[in-house]
Protein backbone atom coordinates (compact mmCIF):
# COMPACT_ATOMS: atom_id res chain seq x y z
CA UNK A 1 0.00 0.00 0.00
CA UNK A 2 1.31 3.43 -0.93
CA UNK A 3 1.88 6.02 1.74
CA UNK A 4 -0.05 9.29 1.58
CA UNK A 5 3.23 11.08 0.78
CA UNK A 6 3.82 8.81 -2.22
CA UNK A 7 0.29 9.41 -3.49
CA UNK A 8 0.78 13.16 -3.20
CA UNK A 9 4.02 12.88 -5.21
CA UNK A 10 2.17 11.21 -8.10
CA UNK A 11 -0.39 13.97 -8.61
CA UNK A 12 -0.14 15.59 -12.05
CA UNK A 13 1.56 18.96 -12.01
CA UNK A 14 -0.64 21.77 -13.36
CA UNK A 15 0.38 22.98 -16.82
CA UNK A 16 0.83 26.63 -17.64
CA UNK A 17 -0.37 28.31 -20.80
CA UNK A 18 2.26 30.03 -22.82
CA UNK A 19 1.49 33.73 -23.37
CA UNK A 20 0.11 34.57 -26.78
CA UNK A 21 1.99 36.73 -29.18
CA UNK A 22 1.31 40.46 -29.30
CA UNK A 23 0.67 41.53 -32.86
CA UNK A 24 1.95 44.98 -33.75
CA UNK A 25 0.04 46.99 -36.31
CA UNK A 26 1.65 49.63 -38.49
CA UNK A 27 0.68 51.96 -41.30
CA UNK A 28 2.94 52.08 -44.26
CA UNK A 29 4.19 53.74 -47.36
CA UNK A 30 6.75 52.81 -49.86
CA UNK A 31 9.46 54.69 -51.74
CA UNK A 32 10.42 54.31 -55.36
CA UNK A 33 14.13 54.47 -55.93
CA UNK A 34 14.88 55.97 -52.55
CA UNK A 35 14.61 54.19 -49.24
CA UNK A 36 12.51 55.45 -46.36
CA UNK A 37 12.00 54.51 -42.75
CA UNK A 38 8.84 53.48 -40.99
CA UNK A 39 7.94 55.64 -38.00
CA UNK A 40 5.92 53.31 -35.82
CA UNK A 41 3.86 55.29 -33.35
CA UNK A 42 1.58 52.90 -31.49
CA UNK A 43 0.65 49.25 -31.55
CA UNK A 44 -2.64 47.54 -30.89
CA UNK A 45 -3.28 43.99 -29.80
CA UNK A 46 -5.80 41.85 -31.61
CA UNK A 47 -8.73 40.75 -29.41
CA UNK A 48 -7.90 37.69 -27.37
CA UNK A 49 -4.15 38.25 -27.32
CA UNK A 50 -1.93 39.31 -24.45
CA UNK A 51 0.93 41.78 -24.70
CA UNK A 52 4.37 40.38 -23.94
CA UNK A 53 7.81 41.89 -23.74
CA UNK A 54 10.20 41.44 -26.64
CA UNK A 55 13.13 41.24 -24.21
CA UNK A 56 14.73 37.84 -23.66
CA UNK A 57 13.33 35.84 -20.76
CA UNK A 58 15.62 35.67 -17.70
CA UNK A 59 17.58 32.47 -17.32
CA UNK A 60 16.34 29.97 -14.74
CA UNK A 61 18.90 27.91 -12.87
CA UNK A 62 18.56 24.14 -12.86
CA UNK A 63 18.24 24.10 -9.09
CA UNK A 64 15.61 26.83 -8.76
CA UNK A 65 12.07 25.73 -9.57
CA UNK A 66 13.30 22.36 -10.81
CA UNK A 67 10.58 20.41 -12.56
CA UNK A 68 8.50 23.50 -13.36
CA UNK A 69 7.74 24.61 -16.93
CA UNK A 70 9.42 27.92 -17.80
CA UNK A 71 7.18 30.45 -19.60
CA UNK A 72 8.45 31.24 -23.11
CA UNK A 73 8.58 34.91 -24.15
CA UNK A 74 8.27 35.51 -27.88
CA UNK A 75 9.26 38.69 -29.78
CA UNK A 76 6.60 41.02 -31.17
CA UNK A 77 6.00 40.90 -34.90
CA UNK A 78 8.33 43.30 -36.76
CA UNK A 79 6.29 46.17 -38.29
CA UNK A 80 8.71 46.13 -41.23
CA UNK A 81 7.55 42.59 -42.00
CA UNK A 82 3.93 43.77 -42.02
CA UNK A 83 4.98 46.62 -44.30
CA UNK A 84 6.70 44.34 -46.77
CA UNK A 85 3.71 42.01 -46.90
CA UNK A 86 1.22 44.84 -47.34
CA UNK A 87 3.13 46.59 -50.10
CA UNK A 88 3.99 43.60 -52.27
CA UNK A 89 1.09 44.42 -54.58
CA UNK A 90 2.02 48.10 -54.98
CA UNK A 91 3.92 48.83 -58.16
CA UNK A 92 5.99 52.04 -58.04
CA UNK A 93 7.09 53.37 -61.43
CA UNK A 94 10.85 53.76 -61.87
CA UNK A 95 12.01 57.10 -60.48
CA UNK A 96 8.77 57.75 -58.58
CA UNK A 97 8.22 58.05 -54.84
CA UNK A 98 5.18 57.68 -52.60
CA UNK A 99 4.73 58.24 -48.87
CA UNK A 100 1.76 57.64 -46.59
CA UNK A 101 0.51 58.23 -43.08
CA UNK A 102 -2.63 56.84 -41.43
CA UNK A 103 -4.44 57.23 -38.12
CA UNK A 104 -7.31 55.16 -36.70
CA UNK A 105 -9.62 57.78 -35.23
CA UNK A 106 -11.21 55.64 -32.49
CA UNK A 107 -8.03 54.13 -31.05
CA UNK A 108 -5.58 56.91 -31.86
CA UNK A 109 -3.15 54.36 -33.33
CA UNK A 110 -1.05 55.86 -36.12
CA UNK A 111 2.10 55.39 -38.13
CA UNK A 112 3.90 56.94 -41.08
CA UNK A 113 6.45 55.87 -43.62
CA UNK A 114 8.76 58.15 -45.54
CA UNK A 115 9.90 61.60 -44.49
CA UNK A 116 10.66 63.11 -47.90
CA UNK A 117 9.21 66.51 -48.78
CA UNK A 118 6.65 66.71 -51.59
CA UNK A 119 4.94 69.53 -53.48
CA UNK A 120 1.42 69.87 -52.13
CA UNK A 121 -0.24 70.79 -55.42
CA UNK A 122 -3.93 71.36 -54.62
CA UNK A 123 -4.11 69.53 -51.30
CA UNK A 124 -2.76 72.78 -49.82
CA UNK A 125 -6.24 74.20 -50.40
CA UNK A 126 -7.42 72.43 -47.23
CA UNK A 127 -4.59 74.15 -45.35
CA UNK A 128 -5.48 77.52 -46.89
CA UNK A 129 -9.10 77.17 -45.77
CA UNK A 130 -8.10 75.97 -42.28
CA UNK A 131 -5.83 79.03 -41.99
CA UNK A 132 -8.62 81.38 -43.13
CA UNK A 133 -11.01 79.90 -40.57
CA UNK A 134 -8.45 80.16 -37.78
CA UNK A 135 -7.80 83.79 -38.62
CA UNK A 136 -11.55 84.48 -38.70
CA UNK A 137 -11.94 82.83 -35.28
CA UNK A 138 -9.14 85.01 -33.90
CA UNK A 139 -10.94 88.10 -35.23
CA UNK A 140 -14.28 86.93 -33.80
CA UNK A 141 -15.99 87.00 -37.18
CA UNK A 142 -17.68 84.70 -39.68
CA UNK A 143 -16.47 84.18 -43.24
CA UNK A 144 -17.87 86.68 -45.71
CA UNK A 145 -20.16 85.59 -48.53
CA UNK A 146 -17.30 86.09 -51.00
CA UNK A 147 -14.91 84.00 -48.87
CA UNK A 148 -17.47 81.19 -48.66
CA UNK A 149 -17.96 81.25 -52.43
CA UNK A 150 -14.21 81.03 -52.98
CA UNK A 151 -13.90 78.25 -50.40
CA UNK A 152 -16.61 76.16 -52.05
CA UNK A 153 -15.04 76.43 -55.50
CA UNK A 154 -11.55 75.88 -54.10
CA UNK A 155 -12.39 72.60 -52.32
CA UNK A 156 -15.28 71.12 -54.30
CA UNK A 157 -14.02 72.08 -57.78
CA UNK A 158 -10.32 72.63 -57.00
CA UNK A 159 -10.60 76.06 -58.62
CA UNK A 160 -7.16 77.68 -58.74
CA UNK A 161 -8.35 81.27 -59.11
CA UNK A 162 -10.38 80.91 -55.91
CA UNK A 163 -7.36 79.45 -54.14
CA UNK A 164 -5.26 82.43 -55.21
CA UNK A 165 -7.87 84.85 -53.82
CA UNK A 166 -7.85 83.13 -50.44
CA UNK A 167 -4.04 82.76 -50.54
CA UNK A 168 -3.94 86.57 -50.64
CA UNK A 169 -6.60 86.83 -47.94
CA UNK A 170 -4.57 84.78 -45.44
CA UNK A 171 -1.31 86.64 -46.12
CA UNK A 172 0.17 84.07 -48.50
CA UNK A 173 3.03 81.92 -47.18
CA UNK A 174 3.54 83.98 -44.02
CA UNK A 175 -0.08 83.51 -42.98
CA UNK A 176 -0.05 79.80 -43.83
CA UNK A 177 3.19 79.18 -41.94
CA UNK A 178 1.96 81.06 -38.85
CA UNK A 179 -1.25 79.01 -38.74
CA UNK A 180 0.61 75.75 -39.33
CA UNK A 181 2.87 76.48 -36.37
CA UNK A 182 -0.25 76.62 -34.19
CA UNK A 183 -1.72 73.53 -35.84
CA UNK A 184 1.45 71.57 -35.08
CA UNK A 185 2.82 71.10 -38.61
CA UNK A 186 6.61 71.10 -38.39
CA UNK A 187 7.72 70.16 -41.92
CA UNK A 188 5.48 72.31 -44.11
CA UNK A 189 6.60 75.57 -45.76
CA UNK A 190 4.38 77.82 -47.85
CA UNK A 191 5.26 78.31 -51.51
CA UNK A 192 7.04 81.45 -52.69
CA UNK A 193 4.98 84.38 -53.92
CA UNK A 194 1.92 83.17 -55.81
CA UNK A 195 3.13 79.55 -55.97
CA UNK A 196 0.87 78.08 -53.30
CA UNK A 197 0.91 74.73 -55.16
CA UNK A 198 4.63 74.41 -54.50
CA UNK A 199 4.18 74.49 -50.73
CA UNK A 200 6.42 71.74 -49.33
CA UNK A 201 5.04 69.14 -46.94
CA UNK A 202 5.31 65.55 -45.68
CA UNK A 203 2.73 62.80 -45.27
CA UNK A 204 3.15 62.97 -41.49
CA UNK A 205 2.42 66.72 -41.50
CA UNK A 206 -0.68 66.20 -43.63
CA UNK A 207 -1.91 63.72 -41.03
CA UNK A 208 -1.48 66.45 -38.39
CA UNK A 209 -3.54 68.79 -40.57
CA UNK A 210 -6.26 66.17 -40.98
CA UNK A 211 -6.44 65.80 -37.21
CA UNK A 212 -7.11 69.54 -37.02
CA UNK A 213 -9.94 69.19 -39.54
CA UNK A 214 -11.51 65.95 -38.23
CA UNK A 215 -10.42 65.68 -34.60
CA UNK A 216 -11.88 67.29 -31.50
CA UNK A 217 -8.47 68.27 -30.12
CA UNK A 218 -8.15 71.08 -32.65
CA UNK A 219 -7.46 74.79 -32.90
CA UNK A 220 -10.50 74.97 -35.17
CA UNK A 221 -13.95 75.25 -33.65
CA UNK A 222 -16.53 72.51 -34.12
CA UNK A 223 -18.37 74.79 -36.55
CA UNK A 224 -15.22 75.38 -38.59
CA UNK A 225 -14.38 71.67 -38.68
CA UNK A 226 -17.88 70.73 -39.80
CA UNK A 227 -17.69 73.33 -42.56
CA UNK A 228 -14.43 71.99 -44.01
CA UNK A 229 -15.59 68.38 -43.70
CA UNK A 230 -18.78 69.15 -45.60
CA UNK A 231 -16.86 70.62 -48.53
CA UNK A 232 -14.44 67.65 -48.59
CA UNK A 233 -17.45 65.30 -48.74
CA UNK A 234 -18.78 67.15 -51.80
CA UNK A 235 -15.90 67.23 -54.28
CA UNK A 236 -17.06 66.99 -57.87
CA UNK A 237 -17.46 63.57 -59.44
CA UNK A 238 -14.28 63.52 -61.53
CA UNK A 239 -12.19 64.25 -58.43
CA UNK A 240 -13.54 61.47 -56.22
CA UNK A 241 -10.44 59.30 -56.61
CA UNK A 242 -7.47 58.88 -54.29
CA UNK A 243 -7.79 57.79 -50.67
CA UNK A 244 -11.48 57.07 -51.33
CA UNK A 245 -10.29 53.82 -52.96
CA UNK A 246 -9.64 52.49 -49.45
CA UNK A 247 -13.13 53.30 -48.15
CA UNK A 248 -16.16 51.07 -47.75
CA UNK A 249 -18.63 52.45 -50.27
CA UNK A 250 -18.99 56.23 -50.29
CA UNK A 251 -17.85 56.81 -46.70
CA UNK A 252 -15.12 59.37 -47.37
CA UNK A 253 -14.16 63.03 -47.36
CA UNK A 254 -11.11 64.11 -49.37
CA UNK A 255 -9.08 66.65 -51.30
CA UNK A 256 -6.76 65.68 -54.13
CA UNK A 257 -3.88 67.50 -55.77
CA UNK A 258 -2.15 66.98 -59.11
CA UNK A 259 0.52 68.96 -60.88
CA UNK A 260 2.78 68.36 -63.87
CA UNK A 261 6.19 69.92 -63.22
CA UNK A 262 7.24 72.08 -66.13
CA UNK A 263 10.93 71.32 -65.60
CA UNK A 264 10.61 67.52 -65.90
CA UNK A 265 7.13 66.79 -67.25
CA UNK A 266 6.66 64.38 -64.33
CA UNK A 267 3.61 64.44 -62.10
CA UNK A 268 2.91 65.20 -58.44
CA UNK A 269 -0.28 63.37 -57.39
CA UNK A 270 -1.54 63.57 -53.79
CA UNK A 271 -4.66 62.67 -51.82
CA UNK A 272 -5.67 63.38 -48.21
CA UNK A 273 -8.85 62.74 -46.27
CA UNK A 274 -10.96 60.50 -44.07
CA UNK A 275 -12.23 57.05 -45.04
CA UNK A 276 -14.46 54.59 -43.21
CA UNK A 277 -13.71 50.86 -43.34
CA UNK A 278 -16.01 48.40 -41.56
CA UNK A 279 -17.26 51.10 -39.23
CA UNK A 280 -13.80 52.44 -38.34
CA UNK A 281 -12.69 55.90 -39.46
CA UNK A 282 -9.14 56.43 -40.73
CA UNK A 283 -7.35 59.65 -41.60
CA UNK A 284 -5.12 59.00 -44.59
CA UNK A 285 -2.50 61.06 -46.43
CA UNK A 286 -0.73 59.74 -49.53
CA UNK A 287 1.80 61.87 -51.42
CA UNK A 288 3.60 60.96 -54.64
CA UNK A 289 5.93 62.44 -57.20
CA UNK A 290 7.78 61.43 -60.33
CA UNK A 291 5.13 59.45 -62.23
CA UNK A 292 5.17 59.88 -66.03
CA UNK A 293 1.42 60.53 -66.27
CA UNK A 294 -1.39 61.69 -64.00
CA UNK A 295 -3.19 58.38 -64.49
CA UNK A 296 -0.18 56.43 -63.25
CA UNK A 297 0.06 58.78 -60.27
CA UNK A 298 -3.60 58.21 -59.39
CA UNK A 299 -3.16 54.44 -59.67
CA UNK A 300 -0.10 54.60 -57.41
CA UNK A 301 -1.82 56.74 -54.78
CA UNK A 302 -4.91 54.53 -54.72
CA UNK A 303 -2.88 51.32 -54.46
CA UNK A 304 -0.78 52.77 -51.63
CA UNK A 305 -3.88 54.01 -49.77
CA UNK A 306 -5.59 50.61 -49.97
CA UNK A 307 -2.47 48.72 -48.92
CA UNK A 308 -1.73 51.10 -46.05
CA UNK A 309 -5.22 51.07 -44.56
CA UNK A 310 -5.53 47.31 -45.05
CA UNK A 311 -2.24 46.68 -43.22
CA UNK A 312 -3.15 49.09 -40.43
CA UNK A 313 -6.54 47.46 -39.97
CA UNK A 314 -4.86 44.06 -39.72
CA UNK A 315 -6.76 42.65 -42.66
Amino acid sequence: MESSRARRGRRARPSRRRPLLFTALAVVAVGGVTAGGTAYVKARAHPGTAAVSSAAAPAVSSSAGAGRETPVTEPAVDPDALLSEAMTGVSVPAGAQVSAAVLAVDSGDSAAYGDAAFDTASIVKVDILATLLLQAQDAGRQLTAAEKAYATKMIENSDNASATELWHAIGRADGLDAANKRFGLTSTTGGDGELWGLTQTTAADQLVLLRQVFGEDSKLSATSRTYVQGLMESVEADQQWGVSAAASGNSWALKNGWLARSTTGLWDVNSIGRVTVDGTDYLVAVLSKGTPTQAKGIALVEAAAKAAVSAFAGK
